[in-house]
């Protein structure tokens, strides 16, 4: 085997467990409950490869501060790293928790970033801008209401009180932190709950922003997503944009993968629902 066919490094992602301790939705194709034991499966393949760390990409619950009681201690068997970003499923708690989750899914704060063998991974809050996350009073909830407004009046696809957007603040650092990999030579990876292309009814409400800036960048390969758990991909520029499905759907079949990052291209590995891709750069 060349050099070249030898991955630099790889790393795990789930999308959506979505878990709680209640009955199917059958009519959307979601066993909330049965993700316990889809995760756990997951985690078997998982500990079986050498991985640097495994992302989930939002919506740990489907809701209930609790289930992260059920669902957290299944991550104690991963043998790897195991780092979360939010979604909005995991703010269908109380009021009184909202504050806690990152926390409570051992996050350092609601985004961030690290690096991996010269690469830098991005990690977004597509929730800081929302009608559900912010605490109760706070402006950016205010500035939500008013943001799905607009784009109701305009009759935008995205227009729903389940999506929303970044605030300038986290914008202008995720701007940074792009310029600053550039600066030192690193690739980068952005990963968030939501999606922001191709166009559809869960992207992010200031979709067309985020693309604009991330398509500027050569130096950012991907942006890898959850939330719409159909799936999807789409390529703007250099960035290859790769929306997992999620687990929680179907009553059996599961969905995660193994991204391998090389050189010149990424290999995702599909594991049940999850399509395998090769994404060259």
């Amino acid at each position: 085997m060349s050099s070249t066919a030898l991955p630099l490094f790889r790393f795990g992602i789930i999308a959506d467990p979505q878990y709680a301790a209640i009955p199917p939705h059958a009519a959307m194709d979601r066993y909330y409950a049965n993700s316990l034991a889809k995760l756990a499966e997951a985690i078997e393949v998982f500990n079986g490869e050498e991985l640097s760390f495994v992302m989930t990409l939002g919506d740990v619950i489907d809701r209930s501060f609790k289930s992260f009681d059920d669902i957290l201690p299944v991550y104690e068997r991963l043998r790897h790293e195991a780092l979360f970003l939010l979604g909005n499923h995991d703010f269908s708690v109380s009021a009184g928790h909202l504050s806690e989750i990152p926390a409570r899914l051992g996050m350092p704060s609601p985004y961030y970033s690290f690096r991996r063998h010269g690469w830098r991974f991005v990690v977004l809050d597509g929730n800081e801008i929302s009608t559900f996350a912010p605490p109760e009073g706070h402006p950016h909830r205010a500035l939500a209401a008013k943001m799905l407004a607009d784009l109701q009046a305009r009759g935008e696809r995205n227009a729903h009180p389940w999506n929303g957007a970044l605030s300038d603040e986290q914008f202008a650092w995720l701007g940074d932190e792009i310029a600053g990999a550039a600066a030192v030579g690193e690739k980068v990876i952005v990963m968030n709950h939501y999606p922001v292309y191709p166009a559809g009814e869960h992207d992010m409400w200031d979709c067309d922003h985020i693309v604009a800036l991330l398509a500027a960048h050569d130096n950012v390969v991907a942006y890898l997503n959850g939330h719409n758990h159909a799936g999807n991909y789409g390529k703007v520029g250099a960035c290859h944009f790769v929306n997992f499905k999620g687990v929680v759907d179907t009553e059996t079949e599961n969905a995660f993968a193994i991204v391998e990052l090389h050189p010149d291209h990424m290999e995702i590995r599909g594991f049940g629902r999850e399509e395998s891709r090769t994404l060259v750069y």
